[in-house]
């Protein structure tokens, strides 16, 4: 999971610009120094949008992830078996 923005801003420029390579300072898109770039730099309000997307995408992916295990949970327990017991097998 993503701690801050300095993370969700680099996620979103490689969301943009996946073979991109760049420096900043302090987290500034003014300050962005594109050492690799293909095509035109992406604008600010690509970048905080982009953002908005990486955080959408992460949301869903851990929701998918507690889907995952509440349908394995859901299993386990119509079988009989617990996380307990998975975990006696060594298998959780």
């Amino acid at each position: 999971m993503i701690k801050d923005y300095s993370d969700y801003l680099c996620a979103a420029i490689w969301l943009l610009k996946p073979n991109a390579q760049f420096s900043m300072i302090n987290n500034d898109y003014s300050t962005i120094n594109w050492i690799v770039l293909e095509g035109d730099a992406p604008t600010q309000a690509e970048i905080e949008a982009a953002i908005e997307t990486v955080k959408e995408q992460e949301a869903q992916s851990e929701a998918d992830k507690a889907a995952a295990k509440a349908a394995a949970e859901a299993k386990l327990a119509a079988l009989g078996l617990t996380t307990d017991d998975l975990k006696a097998l060594g298998l959780g």
